[in-house]
C-alpha cells in the first residue's frame, strides 16, 4: 500500500505552521481502548499513523476517572481485548471487577507491548480539523500550534470524555477543594476529617459515596434523581474461573458477540416475559439474579427493557430492596427511584444504600429542597446552608457529541460539523456523516456503545474502518462518505427501534438530557449483534449507503 514516511522529510518541531506538515495514511484522535487498537490496526495494514491524545498516557477514560471506588461494571474477563490469543492468555486479572488502576495498568501493558507509544503524541489536544477537497486529505491542528495531515481522520474520543460540570451560582466563590469524578487529581485526595459535598448519584457516585462515607467527617449526597443500583458482589478473580475462559477463550467471545450487549454469555436472557410467571417465580428469579449480581438482573426476563409492565416488576424489586436495607423510612422513599429500571444507565454498586445508614451520611433530595447556590463556605439548598470543606460533582458527561463538538471541525465545503449537527449528530451506522468524507467516528452517536461492552464494539468498528480503508486502496478510491439519504434513514431506524423500548422515556445522557440547550434525539443504538452483521452487509454490497470516489 501507497504510505506517507513522515520521517523523511520533518522532525517533530517542525510540524507548525512555519514548517513542512507531516503526512500520514491515517490520523487517530485519543488514545483509549479504540485509538490504540485503531493505531494497531492501522500498523497491520501497512499505513502511517499518528495518534494525538490530550491526556499524559494512554488509557482514554480510565486515564480520566480516578476518582475513589472507580472501576469497571463489566466482568473483567469480558472488558479487555480478543483480538490477541497470546495478550488474552498472559494477562491476569486480579478482581472480578476491575479498578480503576488495575484497567489503566492494562491499557500501558498494551501500549508497550505493541509498541504503541512512538506513534502518539501526548499532552496534545486537537483544537481543529479541515478537510481539502482538491488535495482529498484532513489537516488537522492542536492546542500547540502543530499540524498534521492524512487522507483519513478517525474520532476515537469516546462517548464518555467531556466533563460535565454544572454552571450552579456562587461556584467560584466557594473556598474549599472542588473536584469533578471525570477529572480527577492524579495525586491521591484524603478526605479524612473532612466535610464532603457530592453533587449527583449517577454510576461515579453510586462507585464513590461508600468509600468517601468511611473516611469524612461528614458526608452529604445531593440527589436530584434516585438511582437503581444492583450489588456487585465483587470478589478475588476466582483461578478456577479463568483457567475455564482462558481454555475456549475464542468460544466465550464469540458467544458473548451473540448478545445483545456483547457480553454476558454466561448468565443469559430468561426466554420468558415477566408477565408470564406467577409472582413467586418472578421473585424467584430476579432474587436469583441479585445474588449473581452485576447485569445479570437486566436479563432477568426477555422484556424488561420492551414493556413498561414488565419493567415495573423489576423496578419494585429493586425499591424493595432499598426499603428492606435504608433503615430510615424517609430516607429509603428518597432512594427508590420511580422511572423505569435502565431507561437510565443502571448502578453496580458495593454498599451504596446500605452507606445512607451511617450517622455521618445525609441525603439531600434537591426535589424538595432545591439547590440555590453554592456559597464560600459549602451550599445553600432549600434555605439551609451545608458547610463543606470539599465540593464533588459526579454530575457526568456531555456524552457521545461533547468532545466531537469541541473541535471546531469542517467537511466537503467548509461545512462545520457543529452547524450540521445543530439539531442532533445525524449520521450513518454511527460510522460518518455525509459531507464529512474519510471521517470515521468510532462508538460514538449512532452506534450500539452505550449498550454495549464498548470493547467489543470497538474491536468491531475498528476491524470495519480498517477493512474499508484497505478495500478503498484495493480499487483505487480516494474517499467515502455517507449519502443523506443514508443517514436520514439511518437516524430514523435508531429511533424507531429505539421507540419500542423503555429508554425514550427517561430524560437521561443516552437522549442529551443531561445537558441544558443539547437537542433531544436518541443518540445510541441498542443490539450488537445486529448492528454489527448490518455494517457487514452494507460492506459486502460495496459500501452501501457511501459515496465513493476516485483519486
Amino acid at each position: 500500500m501507497g504510505q506517507a514516511h513522515p520521517g523523511d522529510s520533518f522532525e517533530p518541531s517542525s510540524g507548525t505552521r512555519d514548517g513542512p506538515v507531516p503526512a500520514f495514511d491515517v490520523l487517530i484522535v485519543g488514545a483509549g481502548f479504540a485509538g490504540l487498537y485503531m493505531l494497531h490496526r492501522a500498523r497491520q495494514l501497512g499505513l502511517s499513523a499518528r495518534v494525538f491524545e490530550a491526556a499524559s498516557g494512554v488509557g482514554g477514560t480510565w486515564y480520566w476517572n480516578r476518582y475513589p471506588g472507580a472501576r469497571c461494571d463489566i466482568e473483567s474477563l469480558e472488558y479487555s481485548y480478543a483480538f490477541s490469543e497470546a495478550l488474552q492468555q498472559e494477562w491476569h486479572w486480579s478482581e472480578r471487577y476491575a479498578t480503576q488502576a488495575e484497567i489503566l495498568r492494562y491499557a500501558e501493558h498494551v501500549a508497550d507491548r505493541f509498541d504503541l507509544r512512538r506513534d502518539i503524541r501526548f499532552d496534545t489536544r486537537v483544537v481543529s480539523g479541515d478537510f481539502d477537497e482538491a488535495r482529498g486529505r484532513w489537516t488537522v491542528r492542536t492546542d500547540g500550534g502543530e499540524e498534521a495531515c492524512a487522507q483519513f481522520l478517525v474520532m476515537a474520543t469516546g462517548p464518555l470524555s467531556t466533563a460535565n460540570v454544572p454552571s450552579l451560582e456562587g461556584l467560584a466563590s466557594f473556598a474549599g477543594r472542588t473536584f469533578h469524578t471525570g477529572r480527577w487529581p492524579h495525586e491521591p485526595v484524603d478526605f479524612h476529617g473532612r466535610r464532603v459535598g457530592i453533587v449527583g448519584t449517577g454510576s461515579s457516585a453510586v462507585q464513590m459515596v461508600p468509600i468517601v462515607a468511611h473516611q469524612a467527617r461528614q458526608l452529604v449526597v445531593f440527589q436530584r434523581t434516585p438511582a437503581y443500583a444492583v450489588p456487585a458482589h465483587n470478589g478475588p478473580m476466582d483461578p478456577a474461573h479463568e483457567a475455564r475462559i482462558k481454555a475456549d477463550y475464542a468460544g466465550f467471545r464469540a458467544r458473548n458477540r451473540r448478545m445483545i450487549s456483547g457480553f454476558g454469555s454466561g448468565v443469559p436472557r430468561h426466554p420468558v416475559s415477566a408477565l408470564d410467571v406467577p409472582p413467586e417465580e418472578r421473585a424467584r428469579v430476579f432474587e436469583e439474579r441479585w445474588r449473581i449480581g452485576g447485569f445479570a438482573f437486566g436479563s432477568a426476563f426477555n422484556d424488561l427493557i420492551l414493556d413498561e409492565r414488565a419493567n415495573a416488576t423489576a423496578a419494585q424489586f429493586i425499591r424493595d430492596k432499598i426499603r428492606a436495607t435504608v433503615h430510615d423510612p424517609a430516607v429509603a422513599r428518597r432512594l427508590m427511584p420511580r422511572h423505569a429500571v435502565m431507561c437510565k444507565r443502571l448502578c453496580v454498586d458495593s454498599g451504596y444504600y446500605e452507606t445512607f445508614n451511617r450517622p455521618n451520611v445525609r441525603l439531600v433530595d434537591l426535589n424538595e429542597h432545591p439547590l440555590e447556590a453554592v456559597t464560600p463556605g459549602g451550599i445553600r439548598a432549600g434555605g439551609e446552608e451545608h458547610a463543606l470543606d470539599d465540593l464533588v460533582f459526579a454530575t457526568g458527561f456531555d456524552a457521545v457529541t461533547g468532545t466531537l463538538l469541541g473541535m471546531d471541525l469542517h467537511g466537503r465545503g467548509g461545512l462545520s460539523l457543529r452547524e450540521k449537527w445543530r439539531a442532533g449528530p445525524v449520521n450513518y451506522l454511527g460510522l460518518g456523516t455525509a459531507g464529512f468524507p474519510n471521517f470515521f467516528m468510532l462508538v460514538g452517536p449512532g452506534s450500539v456503545s452505550a449498550f454495549t461492552n464498548v470493547i467489543v464494539q470497538i474491536e468491531q468498528q475498528v476491524e470495519w474502518v480498517g477493512d474499508c480503508i484497505a478495500a478503498l486502496r484495493a480499487r483505487g478510491l480516494a474517499t467515502i462518505e455517507p449519502t443523506r439519504d443514508a443517514e436520514d434513514a439511518w437516524v430514523a431506524h435508531v429511533n424507531a427501534a429505539m421507540s419500542r423500548t423503555i429508554y425514550p422515556t427517561c430524560n437521561s445522557w443516552y437522549v442529551g438530557a443531561n445537558i441544558p440547550g443539547k437537542p433531544r434525539m436518541m443518540m445510541v443504538l441498542m443490539g450488537f449483534p445486529a448492528y454489527a452483521q448490518k455494517c457487514d452487509e452494507v460492506a459486502a454490497r460495496g459500501y452501501e449507503g457511501f459515496r465513493l470516489g476516485a483519486a
